[in-house]
């Protein structure tokens, strides 16, 4: 059954001549007569009594006008959303963000993003690499914002956008308040605050450990907030990414002797296919101006 003939069938129901819906729908009289005959046995029966100027539809013919509307309703509908989909003005996208990663770095994209594309609704999903890995591959994401110290599987494609050092968190009129860096050493004897859902978490306690310290560890959370209100608080000090800082009366200083930094990543499936909505954001995310991070004598707090 073709779409056609029962736009052609409505047609002729409307106007109750054949050529005056032949002219509405842009087709010859001949052809339309054509497609309503062919119509008809497909169903079995006559649709319409054929009467000099005026054609009145059968009773079949009213049985079934309800349903083709209906039918020819729903195809249009399908595709004006189809439409609005495709031009990105009804559109859904699903982030995955590593929940380490501050807002910071990431607003400015979020506003631009909205402002060029109103009509996308984007849904953030915090989480840690593996589960983000996870809902990436079984396509429950569309793409993630993250990094790892473990190197990402082979199926996925990594955009590299920003790195960003490691530093140590410290409240207020401690020590550590002093010094423009501060050594791996120096961690040594302090009240240490884990951070379960850190990244490199086995990486810097490895690190540690190769200095000669031994974390003592006071607290540990998987919440990045009741972390960084408990440093401000005075409980302990805790090692934080660069921008991930964002408690008040939280101070950081560079770790050195070594470095530790991150990379954060666009990370998406290789190989598959991107909607418009995916497209625009990943665009988006590779063209955006992402701030270098600063040199260690520049930075003074990232509170």
């Amino acid at each position: 059954m073709d779409i056609h003939h029962i736009r052609y069938f409505l047609a002729v129901c409307e106007t109750r001549n054949f050529t005056r819906a032949a002219e509405r729908c842009n087709v010859t009289q001949p052809a339309l007569s054509r497609a309503i005959q062919q119509l008809e046995d497909e169903v079995g029966g006559l649709l319409f009594r054929r009467e000099r100027n005026l054609s009145h539809i059968t009773d079949l013919g009213a049985l079934l006008r309800p349903r083709f509307q209906q039918i020819l309703d729903e195809l249009t509908g399908v595709r004006q959303e189809a439409s609005r989909f495709l031009c990105l003005e009804d559109a859904s996208l699903k982030v995955g963000v590593m929940c380490t990663i501050g807002p910071r770095r990431f607003t400015g994209l979020l506003a631009d993003f909205h402002m060029r594309h109103k009509g996308i609704q984007l849904q953030l999903v915090e989480g840690v690499p593996g589960k983000l890995s996870t809902l990436l591959e079984a396509g429950d994401i569309d793409v993630a914002l993250m990094g790892t110290s473990e190197g990402f599987p082979e199926r996925f494609d990594v955009k590299p956008l920003f790195r960003e050092r490691f530093m140590l968190a410290f409240p207020s009129g401690h020590r550590f308040g002093g010094m423009a860096a501060i050594p791996v050493a120096e961690v040594a004897g302090e009240n240490y605050l884990r951070r379960l859902n850190c990244e490199y978490r086995d990486h810097l306690a490895n690190l540690c450990l190769d200095h000669g310290v031994a974390l003592r560890i006071s607290y540990e959370s998987e919440r990045e907030d009741w972390i960084q209100n408990m440093v401000a608080g005075g409980l302990g000090i805790c090692f934080i990414p660069e921008f991930s800082a964002v408690i008040p009366g939280l101070h950081a200083r560079p770790v050195v002797d070594p470095e530790v930094w991150r990379e954060v990543c666009l990370v998406t499936v290789a190989g598959r296919r991107f909607s418009p909505a995916v497209a625009a954001f990943v665009g988006a995310v590779k063209a955006y101006g992402w701030p270098a991070s600063p040199q260690p004598e520049t930075h003074k707090s990232a509170a």
